[in-house]
């Protein structure tokens, strides 16, 4: 293998290195049935959901997250690979990923590490299902919004039945 050719494996994989060094998860699935089209497709709605979505070569993969918290993802990388990662969203990668994976009926999770720890691909599929920050937080502020609502509306009935 000419110096060159070195150089430019040691590059991609410190480029995997520093995409996972602020990772909050990394989900790897295996891409094979989808056409160019659909693609592009999963590529744009990953951007949109701020997921870095790339194909890499598995050993370079494996050398890259030797030694991270995200190695345990070392035993899936065979055969087609990629893998989402966000710096933003733990969960968003898996969630994103299997919106797509329902709309294509193709693809599949292999795995992934969300906040340091490694999930099987059982573990992701549930992960998948956990909806996203501003849901959760919408959804909690419209539950502690209904007892206030109630309460400020049997408040305004009383001093309504004093007036009369």
């Amino acid at each position: 293998m000419s110096v060159e050719a070195k150089q430019q494996k040691q590059l991609i994989i410190d480029e995997i290195k520093a995409k996972l060094e602020n990772a909050q998860s990394a989900v790897v699935i295996d891409y094979m049935g989808i056409t160019v089209e659909q693609a592009d497709a999963m590529r744009k709605k990953l951007r949109e959901a701020n997921v870095d979505y790339t194909v890499y070569k598995n050993t370079l993969m494996k050398r890259a997250i030797e030694g991270t918290d995200f190695a345990p993802l070392a035993e899936v990388l065979e055969g087609p690979s990629a893998i989402a990662i966000s710096t933003e969203d733990a969960t968003a990668p898996a969630r994103t990923l299997n919106e797509i994976i329902k709309q294509y009926k193709k693809m599949e999770f292999k795995a992934g590490v969300v906040e340091g720890t490694y999930y099987d691909k059982s573990g992701i599929e549930q992960i998948a299902e956990i909806p996203s920050r501003e849901v959760l937080i919408a959804k909690f502020m419209g539950s502690i919004q209904s007892p206030v609502g109630k309460f400020v509306r049997t408040l305004q009935a009383i001093a309504d039945e004093k007036e009369a």
